[in-house]
């Protein structure tokens, strides 16, 4: 079955067939047919599909961490306790999270993080 009998099932007569099939024809080598679009019209859709769009606005601010005043207080209490049995070589690198500290010459840190779940 070719396309010609295809299009006269759908109830095209022969002339109207052969006419479909040869402005297909025309139409994939690239010829302009009474049908296509002006170029004001062309210009016209162009612009329709055009959506608005609002310009993205970045905010490069660092946020501002609310101080954890628990895990302050337990940093605290840890330097308290590793200042009266280490020594006085004690830095505290991070008042939320990490000590540094030496005993018998050999260094430690002590990391506290505490997990979500």
């Amino acid at each position: 079955m070719g396309q010609l009998e295809n299009l006269m099932r759908l109830g095209m007569t022969k002339a109207e067939a052969e006419a479909v099939l040869a402005d297909d024809k025309d139409i994939d080598r690239g010829k302009k047919k009474d049908f296509d679009l002006t170029k004001e019209q062309i210009k016209a859709t162009r612009e329709y599909r055009q959506a608005e769009r609002k310009p993205t606005v970045y905010d490069f601010s660092k946020r501002e961490r609310k101080p954890n005043e628990e895990k302050r207080l337990l940093i605290e209490v840890l330097r308290a306790a590793v200042e009266g049995s280490a020594g006085t070589d004690i830095e505290v690198t991070n008042i939320e999270r990490q000590i540094d500290f030496k005993f018998n010459g050999t260094r430690y840190r002590i990391v506290l993080s505490a997990p979500r779940k």
